[in-house]
């Protein structure tokens, strides 16, 4: 068994739902990875993504955002989630140590700079790259199995893990995300991890 299907294995069995691996070497994710996480962060070649499923039940409930309940039901999936991300980026990381790698987790949910509202990695950037799914019209991860209905969190590593492969957009013409949304937050517009996050 590969080191890469041993860890895939790992945290699948400690919660992840989904895992990948994402080559930062090519120049334009480096430059991306070096742009918002420091040099520090584009010193590692590898960047592996993990999702946690959120829970439809909830999700399904959003359409009403202006009631309480609904809300609170999500803050506290949102926060459950995030910190089971947090503890499976933590046990990856140490079992890559374990092996004599470098490795850095990256929170689920962390922002480094509340103007531009960045946090040191756009974890959707990297589960993209790892081929877990592609960047919607919502700006969101969208993946095969779960739509967007994911969170993620990384960990870049110097491990010697074979990258995934991008998955092509798959949206098409399909604008559902864009006319289900209640605020109408969504444009038609390709997503371009250049943008700033505030425009």
């Amino acid at each position: 068994m590969s080191f890469k299907s041993e860890l895939e294995d790992f945290a699948c069995s400690i919660g992840a739902d989904l895992f990948g691996v994402a080559d930062l070497t090519d120049r334009a994710a480096h430059d991306h990875v070096l742009w918002q996480g420091g040099e520090m962060l584009a010193r590692f070649p590898k960047g592996i993504s993990i999702g946690i499923r959120l829970v439809d039940a909830v999700i399904d409930e959003l359409y009403r955002h202006d009631e309480p309940s609904p809300i609170y039901s999500y803050r506290g999936l949102y926060n459950s989630v995030n910190s089971d991300l947090d503890r499976v980026t933590l046990a990856i990381a140490k079992r890559i140590q374990e092996e004599g790698y470098s490795a850095y987790p990256i929170p689920a949910s962390q922002t480094i700079d509340d103007r531009k509202l960045s946090g040191a990695v756009s974890h959707k950037l990297l589960a993209n790259l790892s081929g877990l799914g592609w960047i919607g019209k919502n700006c969101l991860l969208i993946t095969p199995e779960f739509g967007p209905r994911v969170r993620l969190a990384s960990v870049f590593t110097d491990a010697l893990l074979e990258a995934g492969v991008p998955i092509e957009n798959r949206c098409g013409d399909c604008v559902d995300c864009v006319e289900i949304c209640p605020p109408g937050a969504f444009t038609v517009v390709k997503f371009d991890p250049e943008e700033p996050l505030e425009m």
